[in-house]
């Protein structure tokens, strides 16, 4: 499996598209549900497909990638040969930006000198999507890119 498995709870979202998916393969529900019983692991071979397929899927789409931390955003638009990275840092320990109350800090203080701003391009690895996972995987989450381009218009 390239990536993970996705939840039961994702499963249980994607389920008509587990059925499709299955159905491409010419697997009916009683062939399921005997492969669940009598071949398991046939089964969760199935499960870890479809699983790569979703998540393949999702990736293609991704254009825009954030993380929060305490004292750091991460803010990445995900071109198609390399990712271009915005850092913003607080340099301020009694700031957490996770929070709201960090959060409203740093928008009434952005040009405040504990307030760093960084870029910078980073190329992709030879599998662009499994980088995305990997940032995923660490915390990052897909967005539509507001609060980079917010910050990509303020420093450019």
């Amino acid at each position: 499996m390239k990536y993970s498995r996705l939840t039961k709870e994702q499963f249980e979202e994607l389920h008509q598209e587990f059925i499709n998916f299955l159905a491409t393969q010419s697997i009916t529900a009683d062939e399921w549900a005997n492969l669940k019983t009598n071949k398991p692991e046939l089964a969760e071979m199935e499960l870890d497909v479809f699983s790569d397929l979703i998540w393949e899927g999702v990736l293609n789409k991704a254009k825009y990638l954030e993380h929060f931390s305490a004292q750091h955003i991460y803010l990445f638009r995900l071109g198609g040969k390399k990712m271009k990275a915005i850092v913003v840092n607080v340099k301020n320990d009694k700031v957490d930006i996770t929070t709201k109350d960090g959060y409203n800090w740093l928008r009434e203080n952005l040009m405040d000198e504990s307030v760093e701003f960084l870029q910078a391009d980073k190329p992709y690895s030879d599998d662009i999507n499994l980088d995305k996972f990997k940032m995923i995987e660490q915390g990052a989450a897909i967005t539509k890119g507001d609060l980079f381009k917010y910050f990509d218009g303020l420093i450019n």
